[in-house]
């Protein structure tokens, strides 16, 4: 009696390699017209017997004389002995991977999947194994947005919108705060947690306003008391707030080791959030607090989901990585204010295109007393305070 040869390692990268060949719509389902395998039982020795074994033979399968089962299978060339990048042969695992997941659900009944979850499985595969955005070509970028917003589909069952969409010329962003006219409200923070999808669960906030005793050093946020639970504005203090103030010389790109931090050409530093390897680097550089890590992943409940996004910037993240405010990049590269400039109620923050000589934060830059936060690190933030 014949035994089934066992499956090696070679085996799975070659099925991998034809698998990544074939057009995902093919490779959710079975292929058109394929019949599932027909059940056999166990030999005394435990090994596999082929109820189709008169068939098999006479097809020169097992029980045949030619059958790889009864000698040694005739040398053969393996996937491994090609060269290839480290990305390209983790894809082709990665298909193998996905390939045996979906055999054995279909040969379980148990743990039968449906389409859509098959289909999400594969997503998030590739979505896995592609590059960083900054190095993606169009068409690779649009793939990617595609999965990103199919995923949200069939994830949160959200039908959300998303951009890639590049500086526009001749812009670099600036932000200015009028201490004079804050008064703690912090409108702008709530406008910003709804806006760029941060995590209900962990409280996760961009932006931090600081309630400061009258007479205390306006960069001595230390003393400051960030968590105040009380009606405002409070005698006897002023209020200042903090986010990401956009470096010109931003120390947290600096100390990436992968690369999944960068500044545009609009001056706005982002984060591919599916390149981030969460080593925290990037927190410990940045002088401003302004970096926040996901411990957990992120709660947002698809009611409060704004389905607006931008691929770097308020899409939904995910543990383990490092996330930062974007000057809502998502809206500042649609022409308009970021959610915090636009909710604020007494006029305290002033946002605009630096290179624009008409533009407000253009007139406040060279009509008011400006000051920045940290100044001798030479960090060069794009983010001024005032008062008038």
């Amino acid at each position: 009696m014949s035994t089934s040869r066992e499956l090696t390692f070679d085996d799975v990268l070659e099925y991998a390699a034809r698998e990544s060949t074939r057009p995902l719509a093919e490779r959710i389902g079975p292929p058109p017209g394929s019949q599932a395998p027909r059940p056999g039982r166990r030999g005394s020795g435990g090994t596999a017997m082929s109820t189709d074994a008169p068939a098999a033979a006479e097809a020169g399968g097992c029980g045949s004389a030619t059958c790889g089962c009864r000698s040694d299978p005739p040398p053969r060339s393996s996937v491994l002995d090609r060269k290839m990048d480290r990305r390209g042969a983790l894809g082709m695992l990665a298909g193998g991977m996905a390939a045996a997941s979906q055999a054995l659900s279909a040969c379980s009944p148990a743990g039968l999947a449906s389409a859509e979850e098959r289909e999400a499985k594969l997503l998030e595969w590739e979505e896995y194994l592609k590059g960083n955005f900054r190095l993606m070509s169009d068409e690779e970028r649009d793939e990617t947005i595609g999965r990103l917003e199919r995923l949200a589909k069939l994830r949160q069952g959200v039908d959300v919108s998303m951009e890639g969409t590049e500086a526009r010329p001749g812009v670099v962003y600036g932000y200015a705060f009028n201490i004079s006219k804050c008064q703690g409200y912090r409108n702008c923070v709530e406008a910003c947690i709804q806006e760029n999808n941060l995590d209900r669960e962990a409280g996760t906030q961009y932006i931090r306003i600081f309630e400061m005793e009258s007479g205390t050093s306006m960069d001595d946020l230390d003393h400051g008391d960030a968590s105040f639970e009380h009606e405002v504005p409070a005698e006897g203090h002023f209020y200042i707030g903090t986010q990401c103030f956009q470096c010109a010389n931003p120390p947290c790109v600096e100390v990436c080791p992968v690369g999944a931090t960068w500044q545009e050409p609009d001056g706005i530093t982002v984060v591919d959030y599916d390149w981030c390897i969460g080593c925290r680097y990037c927190m410990a550089a940045c002088p401003y607090w302004a970096r926040r890590f996901n411990w957990d992943e992120p709660q947002v409940p698809a009611r409060e989901l704004n389905p607006n996004q931008h691929y770097l910037g308020n899409r939904i993240r995910k543990k383990g990585v490092v996330e930062k405010c974007t000057f809502c990049i998502q809206r500042s590269r649609q022409g308009q204010l970021p959610a915090c400039a636009e909710a604020c109620p007494t006029g305290a923050r002033v946002f605009g295109n630096l290179l624009d000589p008409n533009s407000e934060i253009r007139w406040v830059l060279e009509n008011k007393q400006v000051f920045r936060l940290k100044e001798d690190l030479h960090t060069e933030p794009r983010f001024w305070y005032f008062m008038d």
